[in-house]
Protein backbone atom coordinates (compact mmCIF):
# COMPACT_ATOMS: atom_id res chain seq x y z
CA UNK A 1 0.00 0.00 0.00
CA UNK A 2 2.55 2.57 0.77
CA UNK A 3 4.82 1.79 -2.12
CA UNK A 4 1.45 2.13 -4.47
CA UNK A 5 0.63 5.53 -2.58
CA UNK A 6 4.10 6.63 -3.05
CA UNK A 7 4.01 5.51 -6.78
CA UNK A 8 0.99 7.26 -7.42
CA UNK A 9 2.35 10.65 -5.90
CA UNK A 10 5.24 10.58 -7.99
CA UNK A 11 3.14 9.76 -11.16
CA UNK A 12 1.18 13.30 -10.34
CA UNK A 13 4.02 15.33 -9.48
CA UNK A 14 4.17 17.97 -11.40
CA UNK A 15 7.31 17.67 -14.16
CA UNK A 16 8.29 21.43 -14.15
CA UNK A 17 11.51 22.77 -11.95
CA UNK A 18 11.69 24.89 -8.90
CA UNK A 19 12.86 28.55 -10.14
CA UNK A 20 15.68 29.01 -7.44
CA UNK A 21 16.59 32.52 -6.59
CA UNK A 22 19.86 33.53 -5.54
CA UNK A 23 22.10 36.63 -5.53
CA UNK A 24 25.85 35.39 -5.56
CA UNK A 25 27.21 32.92 -7.86
CA UNK A 26 28.15 30.58 -4.69
CA UNK A 27 24.61 30.67 -3.91
CA UNK A 28 23.81 29.57 -7.48
CA UNK A 29 25.90 26.90 -7.47
CA UNK A 30 25.32 25.30 -4.15
CA UNK A 31 21.40 25.38 -5.49
CA UNK A 32 22.24 23.81 -8.93
CA UNK A 33 20.42 20.12 -9.43
CA UNK A 34 18.37 18.35 -11.03
CA UNK A 35 14.79 19.64 -11.21
CA UNK A 36 15.68 23.44 -10.63
CA UNK A 37 16.44 26.01 -13.06
CA UNK A 38 18.63 28.82 -10.83
CA UNK A 39 18.91 32.29 -11.91
CA UNK A 40 22.14 34.61 -9.77
CA UNK A 41 21.07 38.30 -9.30
CA UNK A 42 24.35 39.39 -8.95
CA UNK A 43 23.44 40.99 -5.60
CA UNK A 44 21.59 43.67 -7.86
CA UNK A 45 17.84 44.19 -7.49
CA UNK A 46 17.28 46.11 -10.95
CA UNK A 47 19.33 43.29 -12.91
CA UNK A 48 17.04 40.57 -11.09
CA UNK A 49 13.49 42.79 -11.89
CA UNK A 50 14.59 42.50 -15.52
CA UNK A 51 15.59 38.58 -15.38
CA UNK A 52 12.00 38.02 -13.55
CA UNK A 53 10.37 40.07 -16.11
CA UNK A 54 11.75 37.99 -19.02
CA UNK A 55 11.31 34.63 -17.48
CA UNK A 56 8.37 32.39 -17.98
CA UNK A 57 6.13 31.53 -15.00
CA UNK A 58 4.06 29.14 -16.85
CA UNK A 59 7.83 27.13 -16.87
CA UNK A 60 8.18 26.48 -13.20
CA UNK A 61 6.06 25.25 -10.18
CA UNK A 62 7.49 27.48 -7.81
CA UNK A 63 9.43 29.81 -6.75
CA UNK A 64 12.59 29.44 -3.52
CA UNK A 65 14.42 32.32 -2.15
CA UNK A 66 17.63 30.49 -1.23
CA UNK A 67 21.11 32.25 -0.30
CA UNK A 68 22.96 34.00 2.78
CA UNK A 69 21.03 36.84 4.43
CA UNK A 70 21.81 39.54 7.45
CA UNK A 71 21.23 39.06 10.50
CA UNK A 72 18.40 40.94 12.06
CA UNK A 73 17.18 39.36 15.74
CA UNK A 74 20.25 39.20 17.36
CA UNK A 75 19.70 35.83 18.84
CA UNK A 76 20.70 34.48 15.43
CA UNK A 77 24.87 33.41 14.66
CA UNK A 78 26.22 33.10 11.22
CA UNK A 79 25.12 29.75 10.05
CA UNK A 80 21.84 29.89 11.61
CA UNK A 81 18.99 29.05 9.07
CA UNK A 82 16.15 30.83 8.52
CA UNK A 83 12.81 29.59 6.42
CA UNK A 84 10.92 32.66 6.33
CA UNK A 85 7.18 33.22 7.08
CA UNK A 86 6.79 36.19 4.97
CA UNK A 87 8.72 38.96 3.33
CA UNK A 88 8.38 42.89 3.79
CA UNK A 89 9.29 45.60 1.26
CA UNK A 90 8.34 48.59 2.43
CA UNK A 91 4.31 48.72 2.94
CA UNK A 92 3.81 45.24 0.99
CA UNK A 93 3.95 41.77 2.31
CA UNK A 94 4.34 38.48 0.83
CA UNK A 95 3.10 35.29 2.94
CA UNK A 96 5.11 32.33 2.52
CA UNK A 97 3.25 28.68 1.20
CA UNK A 98 2.65 27.36 4.25
CA UNK A 99 2.97 23.86 2.66
CA UNK A 100 6.20 24.19 1.13
CA UNK A 101 7.44 26.19 4.25
CA UNK A 102 6.51 23.54 6.83
CA UNK A 103 8.01 20.68 4.40
CA UNK A 104 11.50 22.66 4.24
CA UNK A 105 11.19 22.72 8.09
CA UNK A 106 10.20 18.83 8.34
CA UNK A 107 13.24 17.71 6.31
CA UNK A 108 15.74 20.77 7.82
CA UNK A 109 15.28 18.29 11.01
CA UNK A 110 18.12 15.63 9.53
CA UNK A 111 20.85 18.28 9.78
CA UNK A 112 23.09 20.07 12.38
CA UNK A 113 22.08 23.45 11.63
CA UNK A 114 19.92 25.68 13.89
CA UNK A 115 16.85 26.28 11.64
CA UNK A 116 14.02 28.78 12.88
CA UNK A 117 10.60 30.44 11.21
CA UNK A 118 10.92 34.07 10.66
CA UNK A 119 10.04 37.76 8.61
CA UNK A 120 12.42 38.65 5.91
CA UNK A 121 13.05 42.25 4.87
CA UNK A 122 13.91 42.96 1.40
CA UNK A 123 15.94 45.65 0.53
CA UNK A 124 17.50 47.17 -2.51
CA UNK A 125 21.57 47.89 -0.78
CA UNK A 126 23.09 46.17 1.30
CA UNK A 127 22.21 46.78 5.44
CA UNK A 128 25.68 47.04 6.33
CA UNK A 129 25.62 49.54 9.80
CA UNK A 130 24.79 47.36 13.02
CA UNK A 131 22.65 50.55 13.43
CA UNK A 132 20.57 50.28 10.40
CA UNK A 133 20.11 45.86 11.21
CA UNK A 134 18.05 47.56 14.31
CA UNK A 135 16.06 49.91 13.35
CA UNK A 136 14.76 47.43 10.88
CA UNK A 137 14.19 44.93 13.59
CA UNK A 138 12.51 47.47 15.81
CA UNK A 139 10.20 49.03 12.34
CA UNK A 140 9.82 45.36 10.92
CA UNK A 141 10.04 42.50 13.77
CA UNK A 142 11.63 40.26 10.92
CA UNK A 143 14.58 38.04 11.58
CA UNK A 144 16.82 38.68 8.16
CA UNK A 145 17.33 40.59 5.71
CA UNK A 146 18.31 40.14 2.25
CA UNK A 147 17.81 41.79 -1.63
CA UNK A 148 16.16 38.73 -3.41
CA UNK A 149 13.59 37.69 -1.38
CA UNK A 150 11.34 40.28 -1.59
CA UNK A 151 11.38 39.84 -5.65
CA UNK A 152 10.81 36.56 -6.10
CA UNK A 153 8.10 36.68 -4.25
CA UNK A 154 6.41 39.81 -5.63
CA UNK A 155 6.53 37.30 -8.75
CA UNK A 156 5.38 34.58 -7.61
CA UNK A 157 2.15 36.06 -6.17
CA UNK A 158 1.54 37.85 -9.54
CA UNK A 159 2.26 34.27 -11.13
CA UNK A 160 0.28 32.40 -8.72
CA UNK A 161 3.11 29.76 -7.68
CA UNK A 162 3.98 28.85 -4.34
CA UNK A 163 6.64 30.51 -2.77
CA UNK A 164 9.21 29.90 0.15
CA UNK A 165 12.57 31.63 1.20
CA UNK A 166 15.46 29.80 3.36
CA UNK A 167 18.17 32.46 3.70
CA UNK A 168 21.50 31.48 5.97
CA UNK A 169 22.66 34.13 8.34
CA UNK A 170 25.82 35.50 7.14
CA UNK A 171 26.30 38.80 9.19
CA UNK A 172 24.78 38.44 12.42
CA UNK A 173 22.50 41.79 14.05
CA UNK A 174 25.11 42.90 15.83
CA UNK A 175 28.07 43.07 13.17
CA UNK A 176 28.35 45.97 10.56
CA UNK A 177 29.53 45.03 7.30
CA UNK A 178 33.14 46.66 5.95
CA UNK A 179 31.73 49.22 3.21
CA UNK A 180 34.12 47.59 0.93
CA UNK A 181 31.96 44.18 0.52
CA UNK A 182 28.81 46.17 -0.36
CA UNK A 183 30.62 47.35 -3.55
CA UNK A 184 33.35 44.78 -4.86
CA UNK A 185 30.38 42.10 -6.08
CA UNK A 186 31.16 41.50 -9.96
CA UNK A 187 28.26 41.41 -12.45
CA UNK A 188 28.21 37.82 -12.66
CA UNK A 189 27.82 37.64 -8.84
CA UNK A 190 31.56 36.36 -8.20
CA UNK A 191 33.62 38.90 -5.68
CA UNK A 192 36.17 41.32 -7.13
CA UNK A 193 39.40 40.64 -5.33
CA UNK A 194 41.01 44.08 -7.03
CA UNK A 195 38.28 46.01 -5.51
CA UNK A 196 38.70 44.17 -2.00
CA UNK A 197 42.37 45.12 -2.08
CA UNK A 198 41.77 48.70 -3.10
CA UNK A 199 39.48 49.11 -0.34
CA UNK A 200 42.11 47.49 1.67
CA UNK A 201 44.61 49.84 0.64
CA UNK A 202 42.55 52.89 1.42
CA UNK A 203 41.05 51.99 4.92
CA UNK A 204 44.09 49.34 6.35
CA UNK A 205 42.08 49.35 9.87
CA UNK A 206 39.39 47.52 8.07
CA UNK A 207 41.76 44.19 7.87
CA UNK A 208 40.40 42.62 11.43
CA UNK A 209 36.49 42.97 10.16
CA UNK A 210 37.06 41.80 6.67
CA UNK A 211 38.56 38.87 8.15
CA UNK A 212 35.74 38.46 10.40
CA UNK A 213 33.52 38.77 7.41
CA UNK A 214 35.02 36.45 5.65
CA UNK A 215 34.83 33.68 8.27
CA UNK A 216 31.21 34.76 9.06
CA UNK A 217 30.95 34.33 5.27
CA UNK A 218 32.38 31.01 4.65
CA UNK A 219 30.40 29.27 7.86
CA UNK A 220 27.40 30.52 6.22
CA UNK A 221 27.83 28.71 2.98
CA UNK A 222 28.63 25.55 4.81
CA UNK A 223 25.64 25.71 6.03
CA UNK A 224 23.78 26.60 2.85
CA UNK A 225 25.16 23.64 1.55
CA UNK A 226 23.88 21.35 4.66
CA UNK A 227 20.52 22.97 3.96
CA UNK A 228 20.70 21.90 -0.09
CA UNK A 229 19.86 18.17 0.55
CA UNK A 230 16.51 19.17 2.49
CA UNK A 231 15.56 21.73 0.35
CA UNK A 232 15.46 19.08 -2.36
CA UNK A 233 13.75 16.81 -0.40
CA UNK A 234 11.00 19.59 0.07
CA UNK A 235 11.02 20.31 -3.72
CA UNK A 236 11.09 16.50 -4.45
CA UNK A 237 8.34 15.89 -2.10
CA UNK A 238 4.94 17.08 -1.37
CA UNK A 239 5.38 20.90 -0.37
CA UNK A 240 2.71 22.29 -2.86
CA UNK A 241 4.12 21.85 -5.83
CA UNK A 242 2.60 17.83 -6.78
CA UNK A 243 -0.20 18.17 -9.51
CA UNK A 244 -3.43 18.28 -8.44
CA UNK A 245 -5.20 15.05 -9.16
Amino acid sequence: MILGARNEAVADRDPRPVLIVTGLIQEARIAEGPGLTVICSSSDPKQLRRMMASFDATSIRGVISFGVAGGLDPSLKAGDVVIATEVVAGERRWASEVSLSDELLRSAGLGRQRVVRGGLVGVEAVVAARDSKAALRSETGAAAVDMESHIAADYAAAANLPFAALRVISDPANRSLPQVVSTAIKPNGDVDLRKVLRGLARHPTSIRSLVTTGIDFNRALRSLRGCRSFMMDAVLGRAGLVAEA
